[in-house]
């Protein structure tokens, strides 16, 4: 199996190495990561910047590409300009902090596998609940075990697989389940601050509205200490409101 590994986090961070080290026993892993941090810039890709690639060290041995571009840039760059192919499989992570409900727009770990799916190329990402993580070896073993799954069983193209583990001792988690996407999402604030000099500057905070309070949602199932697995894709099509608009005969409607 060859495993294409990107994440948001950063080539030299903590969860991607774990996750390379155990996918590395299932396969062929190639790291095509962001240099610095990309967390929280969703699907951009870079346009009107030039993009550089090099080699990344880790340990005294190579470890994989780092580019100063985005996730989604990074997934680009792997498949058409590093290998040249299509791999197996994308995974993305392991990401530091959940990303669950709303927060799976904004999430660059989520996107790197995204973007994956949109190359028709089965993808996974997965994350760890805290952004003080430290538990990564369970997490590391998840994403392996759902990588075999989906050799076995395929995966639909465009659909991507949305992983998040607590972050707790294996011996903790109660479980594995399917989920939906759900729908919490943050009470989002610019702090006010000010500089040694004088002068004000904003920093982003909040609190998470704890909205699902079913099983089925993803952040009611990390919040009981199970394991959420969740099949999403990139159609953003309403298709409730789209048949409710159907009757509305908008294409015989003049415009005023």
């Amino acid at each position: 199996m060859k495993i294409l590994i990107s994440n948001d986090d950063g080539i030299g961070s903590e969860g991607i190495y774990a996750l390379a080290q155990e996918l590395k026993k299932i396969g062929e892993v190639i790291v095509v990561a962001p240099l610095h941090e990309q967390s929280a810039v969703g699907h951009a890709i870079t346009m009107k910047l030039p993009l550089r690639v090099t080699k990344y060290m880790k340990n005294n041995e190579f470890f994989g590409y780092a580019v100063d571009g985005t996730p989604a840039d990074c997934v680009k760059m792997g498949v058409r300009n590093i290998l040249m192919e299509n791999p197996d499989i994308v995974v993305s992570g392991i990401n530091h902090g959940s990303n669950t409900a709303t927060n799976v727009i904004y999430s660059g770990t989520v996107s790197a596998a995204r973007e994956a799916a949109i190359m028709d190329i089965p993808a996974i990402a997965i994350s760890v609940t805290s952004h003080d993580a430290n538990e990564f070896e369970y997490a590391a073993r998840v994403a392996a075990h759902f990588c075999k799954v989906i050799a076995e069983k395929g995966l639909k193209k465009g659909t991507l697989l949305n992983i998040n583990v607590p972050n707790k001792p294996e011996s903790e988690i109660k479980g594995i389940v399917l989920t939906k996407q759900g729908h919490s999402k943050w009470d989002d604030v610019y702090e006010k601050r000010v500089d040694p000099y004088g002068k004000d500057y904003y920093w982003l905070t909040g609190t998470l509205l704890p909205i699902d309070k079913e099983p089925v949602y993803d952040q009611h199932a990390i919040e009981n200490d199970y394991v959420s697995i969740t099949p999403i894709h990139f159609d953003l099509t309403d298709n409730e409101t789209y048949d409710e608009m159907a009757a509305w005969d908008i294409s015989g409607q003049a415009i005023g």
